[in-house]
Parts: C-alpha cells; structure tokens; sequence
C-alpha cells in the first residue's frame, strides 16, 4: 500500500465498542537517543539497535496520528497523510517474522500495547494492517525448527492475551465487510491469527470462546449458503475449536450450535461440493458435528433438531457425505438409546443395512474399507465376532425357552415364533452375519484366516454363519417390490455359497 491515497475511513456508526489505543508505556526518550546515534539510512542488518529503530519511527508516527485525530476530529484530511505514515511504519515492523530473537526486546520496550491497541483505530484499513503484523509475528512458520524460537513467541502470545488481543480482533470482525476485497483479506488474516495463537498455547482454545463472541461469529459464517475460502476457514476454525474441548462442546450447544452445523450441512443433502476445498469445508462441517455429539444435552438437541432424518437422507442419496453421516449417527447413538430408537423407527436399519448389501464401496474405497478391518490386528473382526456371539446366545436362550412351552396351548404359528426370535436378537445376528459374509467373499486370504481362527475358537464353523445367513434369506420379504427381493436373495446366496 506505498501508493496509499484512500481517504480515512471513519468507524461505522454500527461497530461494536472497541477500546481506544494509546502509546503510553514507551520510553520515547530513550527510543530517540537510539535514533539520534545511528546512521541515517533504512535498516540493514536486524539487530536491537535496528529494533529500537524502527519502534521508535512507529510510537513516533502512532502519537502523530492519534494527536491529529484529536485535534481534528472532522476533517480527514488534516490526518490523512498521517494515517498512511502510520500505515508504512506497521508494514516496516513486519520484518520482525524473520527474528523471533527479538521478541523479548519487543516485549521490554512495551510495543505490544501499542499495536493491540491499533485493532480498535477508527481506520479499519490501520486495524487491517495490525492483524497482517500480528499474523506474520505468530505463524508457525516463525518457530519452524528451531526450538530456541519457541519461548520468544510462547512470549509474544502471552502480552498479547494480557493486552486482551484476543476480544479485539473478535470485536474487529464484526465491523469488517466481505464485500471488500482487502477487509474479506483481513478476516482471513484474523482467523490465521488466532490459529497461530491456539498452535502456541492450546488453552487459548478455550480462553477466546469464554472472552468473546467467536462461536457465534463462527456460527452466522458457516450458515451463509454461498461458498468462498471464508467460509472454508471458519469451519476449519471451529473444528479446531471444539477438538476434544468438553466446555466448547457444550457452550456451541447452549447457544443453537446443533441446529446450525445441521443446517450447513444440510446443503449437501442432495448434492456434492463442486470443488477440493468445497469438500474440506464439509469434512471440517462433519467434524464439528461429531465434537458436539460427545456431550449427552447436545445428542438430545440432535434429535430434536431432527438430526437422525437428515443422516438418513444424506445416506439415501449416496452422495460423497454418505460416510460422514455414517460417522455422526455413530457419534449420536453411543450411549443415547433415544437415538437408537429414532433411527429404527424412521427405518435407519434398512439405509445402514444397504451399505453391505450392495455395491456402494468400488476400488479403493473398497480396499479402504477392508483395511479398516485389518488395521490394530483385526480388532474390529474380534469386536464382530464378540457380537456375533453375544446374539447368539439370545436366540439360542429364546428358542430353548420357546421349545420348552406348549405352543399349541399358547397359539403360536412359526411367523410368531420367527418374529419372537427375531425381538431376542436374530435380527441383529443375522446383520453381523451378512458383515462376515460380505467379509468372507472379499477373499481377502487374512481376513478369512482371522474369521476361521475366531469360528473355531468359538467352536463354531463356517456352516454355523451359513445357517443364519439361509434363514435370513428365506424370510427376506417383497416391501419393495419382487425385484428388489430377487435382488437381495441373490446377494444372500452369493455370501452363503462362498462360506
């Protein structure tokens, strides 16, 4: 911005209040004997004394600006040329990134108050190019490898949060407008920042959401429907911000934070993002989601928000957020049994149960899904088969006890007898087995190998999973037409020939 000639701009009259900066704290006196005893120039080699330097041209251009300011409050042009001097001086400080040595010198000659308090100038373009400075002083890229640099910026952040920089920049967004280019900038800008600072120092997580208005700022920008690298990065941001953080969950929670993730993703119900960051965006949507599902008062607001509808909905339609909404019902259903109820009423079993019934994984997907069951020696198939016995052992216990009844007393056909077997479990045990089967035919020689050592440690065979398998298949009915019957047999079949 060297060819700066944008008149200043005044503070909207809608701003939120924002707290006044000033350059008290700084020893002028001693920055000016530094000046006066170095070589005039630009800086060359960055040291303390450069340092001093370039602090006392900013403090210097700070007072020239705040005192044209007050002395006339309404006539921009008598502070203009002050404004971009100031501005210039901002961007000449930005050369610190490359020296995070420096920081503590920083911090001794009582800068930090200065610039934090420039996030409230009545200029939004000066408050702009404080957040590109703070940005640039905080990105990780400044501490890279070298662990030395970690304590000089840890520094840093810390009078920063003492300056209260985290409710200035918050208290900034509102008043910057997306529909200019170099504020939509800023906002981006504010958002990195306050990533570089929860990358520093991870409390600051939980200290912006109990300081400030983020969550709801973050909240009203994920529901606009139109999509741009903003929108992108505050989803980002609040899955950051949620991340196993249990009083975040539930703060996004008290203030309608369900219903609206749900409504952000409920965009895609029907269609797919358009393009890479589209779909990261929703990834970061589904993310979120999941983080506010831990707390059990957040699961309650899921369903009443008609949450398990709209899951189902998205799996019906078999778009890239199928797997996502596979992960959030998971999430909503552990240790809720009212979830687990909404999904079988609403006919959830049916949507899930298709995922192995037909071809929904293809190619690496596939191999991606059969990788799961491999992964932490073949945990998954051992918690499978757990399962398949624990059902197992229901149906079993409910048939001996059927047997054991006069059912001609009691006038029960074998379709009450197949339907009191199936409320013992064998609706369950006969999903589990599908899974094996479906497992089973991917001939995958470790898996299968896993499958048999676990069938014979059980004292079971192969025939034991086929004999569920045949009884599922010949109970499969025609709700949705004899095709889709014939279908489903034909499935079963394949998974029964190859056990």
């Amino acid at each position: 911005m060297e060819d700066y000639h944008q008149p200043a701009k005044r503070m909207r009259s809608d701003s939120p209040s924002i707290a006044p900066f000033n350059g008290e704290g700084v020893d002028l006196s001693l920055l000016e004997a530094v000046e006066k005893s170095a070589q005039n120039g630009g800086v060359e080699v960055l040291d303390v004394r450069a340092l001093k330097k370039l602090v006392l041209a900013f403090e210097r251009r700070l007072r020239d600006n705040l005192e044209a300011r007050m002395k006339y409050p309404d006539q921009p042009e008598k502070f203009a040329d002050s404004e971009v001097e100031l501005h210039e001086e901002i961007e000449r400080l930005r050369i610190l990134a490359g020296a995070p040595e420096l920081y503590p010198e920083l911090l001794a000659l009582n800068t930090v108050p200065s610039l934090v308090g420039l996030l409230g100038h009545d200029n939004p373009d000066i408050a702009v190019d404080v957040v590109s400075l703070l940005m640039d002083l905080t990105d990780e890229d400044v501490i890279g490898e070298d662990d030395d640099n970690e304590e000089p910026v840890r520094a840093l952040v810390d009078a920063l949060l003492e300056n209260n920089a985290l409710e200035l920049l918050v208290q900034n967004l509102a008043r910057l407008s997306e529909a200019d280019p170099d504020e939509a900038a800023a906002i981006h800008s504010t958002l990195s920042t306050i990533e570089n600072l929860i990358e520093v120092k991870p409390a600051v997580a939980e200290l912006v959401c109990e300081r400030t208005k983020l969550l709801r700022w973050l909240l009203g920008r994920i529901k606009v429907r139109e999509f741009d690298a903003n929108k992108q990065y505050a989803s980002e941001i609040l899955a950051i911000l949620l991340q196993n953080n249990p009083a975040n969950q539930k703060r996004l929670g008290q203030i309608n934070g369900v219903d609206a993730v749900l409504q952000a993703v409920a965009v895609y119900k029907s269609r797919d993002p358009n393009t890479e960051d589209e779909e990261e965006m929703l990834e970061n949507l589904f993310d979120c989601l999941c983080c506010l599902l831990m707390p059990m008062e957040n699961k309650e607001r899921f369903l009443k928000s008609e949450g398990v509808e709209l899951m189902i909905i998205i799996m019906k339609q078999k778009k890239s957020a199928y797997g996502s909404a596979i992960r959030a019902l998971d999430f909503a259903m552990t240790k809720y049994s009212p979830a687990c109820e909404r999904f079988v009423d609403v006919l959830g079993l049916k949507t899930a149960f298709a995922a192995f019934m037909g071809g929904i994984l293809r190619g690496s997907r596939r191999d991606r899904l059969l990788s799961k069951f491999v992964e932490n020696e073949f945990e998954k198939i051992d918690r499978l088969m757990e399962l398949y016995m624990r059902y197992s052992d229901r149906v079993k216990s409910e048939t001996q006890r059927l047997d054991a009844l006069e059912l001609d007393d009691l006038e029960i056909d074998e379709e009450e007898l197949y339907n009191r077997k199936l409320e013992a479990g064998l609706y369950t045990l006969q999903l589990i087995a599908v899974i094996l089967g479906h497992l089973w035919s991917s001939d995958h020689p470790r898996i299968r190998e896993r499958i048999e050592l676990l069938l014979k440690q059980n004292r079971l065979t192969k025939n034991d999973v086929g004999e569920i398998l045949q009884e599922y298949h010949d109970n499969i009915g025609d709700l949705d037409g004899p095709e889709e019957k014939e279908r489903a047999q034909a499935k079963i079949q394949k998974f029964i020939s190859a056990l």
